[in-house]
């Protein structure tokens, strides 16, 4: 299940906060000759290895060739181990496992929030903008800033894709740049402004502790899937929406929409969607059908039909959101592609951006 190696660190390559990466000179294995590969290292978890370390390594997702986790993780410095953590802090994440981490839940008895917590039971009609990948999350915030700027968006994160939000580059950018106000990590997923247990409590977290005007659920970086009708991470997108009504939120659902990817089931409308929108969704949600020209968005408006039985469909215009995506700090990228390899996946999420923060003026 883990293909475990050792390395020593041989420099120290670009990295961000709460990631060390590293170039490591790898040995064992099915050869003893030693190669060189790219290692991160969350320092939160296991220090911030130096030029000289030994280091343990799993390789797992680095020898099965993952696009998004390509790398090699380093699971301990062992000549010289970080210092104990002595903060604060009962919920633990990625529990029973080697790395499990105790951190700090926002509802916990020990936590300075737990009475706000205690005593919320909704999120006050909050707009809540449903997306089944993390790439959709810059493209929604650039809907958002097109249509109201200032609008203060809280990101909702779920475990179904990397578990620690460090990983992701693209929510320190979003952050800096002033796009979205916070991260609540949910589940297992950890290292978020606020730590969570549900998406419910993660969602009146981003209401009441960080003073959500809008939020936006999406997985970390990475999804799951098997190619199956059920064996994907995004399944857990009809869940959200369901907490967002359960909440008294207005839950907006994002379509996974792609003209570029080579995989019919995500052509058009990805089964993804059709999916968890339109089979465990049981509470109704406006999902947003981008305005797409030509064959194409005929097509999408066709496929997208089916979910108005459920729920109400929502056509929106993607005039301006070309310029909106092309502004943001952070390049949009979706499995490999940009804007221009594949400009329906993000005017889509952009479109949700808009009609979310639209909601806001009603």
């Amino acid at each position: 299940m883990i293909r475990w190696r050792r390395g020593e660190v041989r420099e120290l390559l670009p990295s961000w906060p709460g990631v060390r990466l590293c170039g490591v000179a790898l040995a064992g294995g099915a050869t003893e000759t030693p190669t060189t590969c790219r290692a991160l290292a969350y320092t939160d978890l296991v220090g911030s290895p130096e030029v000289g370390d030994t280091v343990l390594l799993n390789t797992g997702a680095l020898d099965l060739g993952l696009g998004t986790g390509g790398y090699a993780l380093v699971v301990a410095v062992p000549d010289r181990l970080p210092a104990d953590h002595e903060g604060p802090g009962h919920l633990v994440k990625a529990r029973y496992t080697p790395l499990q981490a105790t951190v700090l839940g926002v509802d916990e008895q020990d936590s300075p929030h737990h009475e706000t917590l205690r005593r919320a039971h909704g999120i006050d009609g909050m707009p809540v903008v449903v997306a089944d990948l993390h790439s959709a999350l810059p493209a929604v915030l650039a809907g958002v800033r097109a249509e109201r700027p200032g609008t203060r968006v809280v990101n909702v994160m779920l475990d179904g894709g990397a578990l620690p939000a460090v990983f992701s580059r693209v929510l320190g950018a979003l952050r800096e740049h002033g796009l979205l106000a916070g991260c609540v990590t949910t589940g297992q997923a950890f290292g978020g402004d606020l730590e969570a247990v549900t998406v419910h409590s993660g969602l009146l977290a981003a209401r009441h502790v960080l003073g959500a005007e809008l939020a936006v659920v999406c997985q970390g970086p990475g999804n799951l899937g098997t190619g199956t009708p059920w064996g994907f991470s995004g399944v857990a997108c009809g869940e959200a929406l369901n907490a967002a009504a359960v909440l008294e939120g207005r839950p907006v659902a994002c379509l996974r929409i792609s003209e570029a990817d080579h995989r019919p089931r995500h052509r058009g409308v990805s089964h993804h969607s059709l999916t968890a929108y339109g089979r465990v969704a049981l509470a109704p949600a406006e999902v947003v059908v981008p305005d797409l020209p030509g064959d194409f968005g005929a097509s999408v408006r066709d496929q997208a039909w089916p979910l108005g039985a459920r729920h109400t469909l929502v056509e929106v215009s993607t005039s301006g959101l070309e310029d909106a995506l092309s502004a943001l700090p952070v390049p949009v990228s979706t499995m490999g592609r940009g804007l221009e390899e594949d400009r329906a996946a993000f005017l889509s999420a952009a479109a949700a951006g808009r009609h979310a923060a639209r909601l806001l003026g009603l």
